[in-house]
């Protein structure tokens, strides 16, 4: 969970540095470029690049990295990022750090939570106390492929279920084994009595 959620945030912060900072730096390099480009083909010192082909008239390269040297930027032919594009960024790392602050407080507090036996009695997560004995059945459908268990237990004639989630809370499958253990000792037991009578 802290993984995924150190990846989401990440992102988000890549974004938002590519919205807030490096774009719209580009985009003032990009002014520039364009118009030194624009003023040499308006001289004819430059061809204009037809469509279809991938760059600019290596004049205008040259002329381009004399004047990054000039100015500190990047010689690097800046991209076009339009104030769409530096919006969708802003909106696309905004949402997933607001997305990532929320999954990080869920994490927060799942991580307070716990599911754990003290003595004969198993504490779930949401608090609920549940004796070994109460225990009267398993379901292990979920078991394999996410770790969750449900140790059914009988109050005032209902049945409930108390999830033993292995994923998220170490120790569930040693509860889980104990319960069944003792589901097979009863059951064992009333076998015994019955083949007395």
């Amino acid at each position: 969970m802290l993984l995924l959620f150190l990846m989401i945030f990440g992102i988000a912060g890549w974004f938002l540095s590519d919205g807030y900072m490096s774009w719209p730096r580009e985009a003032e390099r990009y002014e520039a470029y364009s118009e030194i480009r624009d003023n040499m083909i308006e001289a004819g010192e430059a061809e204009e690049a037809g469509e279809g082909e991938e760059a600019d008239d290596p004049a205008v390269k040259l002329a381009w990295q004399r004047h990054a040297e000039e100015a500190g930027y990047s010689k690097n032919v800046p991209k076009e990022r339009t104030e769409s594009a530096i919006t969708e960024q802003r909106v696309i790392g905004l949402s997933m750090m607001g997305f990532a602050l929320v999954f990080g407080a869920w994490i927060l507090w799942n991580h307070r939570l716990s599911v754990r036996a003290e003595g004969e009695t198993v504490i779930g997560a949401s608090g609920q106390r549940v004796e070994l004995d109460q225990i009267i059945a398993t379901d292990r459908k979920k078991w394999k492929k996410k770790g969750i268990a449900y140790a059914i237990y009988e109050v005032d004639g209902k049945r409930k279920r108390l999830c033993l989630d292995d994923h998220k809370f170490a120790g569930c499958e040693e509860i889980l084994l104990e319960a069944e253990k003792r589901i097979r000792d009863r059951k064992g037991e009333t076998e015994k009595e019955s083949a007395k009578s």
